[in-house]
């Protein structure tokens, strides 16, 4: 059985996410076209080609994130929570270019302020220090939290590259795209669940 929020720990945040996904599966589902936006655009493209299609397709990620915490929260999406989402998203292409532990811990200490913003209807700002003192109420969840979404995501997604590793390219290319569409609306469901556990451990 699952811990309250306030005691959730980081595996748990993961197996609920993963709960909340299976018994939401197709609306949750369509959280996954960014990512197979951006593979269609940027397979077999260089590194420098990659990071400006991320910032091309940041639209499409904020929509997600704001749509995530609308189904996980049940409140309706607002401006605000997309233009926190934009202004959070924009240095991640830069950040992840460095190492993928920057842009880990940049959501986990800012990414917050998009649930906020939908569950308490906050305007931008608001939101905004409102997603810092998420982050900052327990730290080491909030960050380990989008750090083991994004473990999972990953080691799934190079699981099924070794599963693949004897087939044609185009073949590989094909299942990235579906296991992107089916693996990542993880990281959004579970970004908007850390948001509850996050919220619950600050009052």
């Amino acid at each position: 059985a699952a811990l309250p929020p306030a005691e959730r720990t980081v595996g748990q945040l993961v197996a609920e996410s993963i709960r909340f996904y299976g018994s939401h599966f197709w609306l949750v589902l369509p959280l996954g076209i960014p990512f197979v936006v951006v593979d269609v655009l940027g397979i077999g493209q260089d590194v420098n080609v990659q990071t400006v299609i991320l910032w091309v397709c940041a639209p499409l990620f904020c929509v997600a994130i704001v749509r995530a915490a609308s189904i996980v929260t049940g409140a309706r999406p607002t401006w605000s929570a997309f233009f926190a989402a934009v202004m959070i998203f924009l240095p991640f292409p830069l950040l992840v270019r460095l190492y993928i532990l920057p842009g880990v811990a940049w959501f986990g200490l800012f990414g917050l302020a998009v649930p906020a913003a939908v569950a308490e209807r906050l305007p931008l700002r608001k939101a905004l220090v409102r997603g810092r003192a998420l982050g900052s109420a327990h730290l080491a969840h909030a960050v380990g939290g989008i750090a083991a979404l994004a473990l999972v995501y990953g080691v799934s997604r190079a699981f099924l590259l070794i599963l693949l590793h004897t087939q044609g390219n185009q073949t590989q290319a094909v299942a990235l795209v579906l296991a992107d569409l089916v693996l990542s609306p993880l990281l959004f469901v579970g970004t908007a669940l850390l948001y509850v556990d996050q919220a619950a451990r600050s009052k």
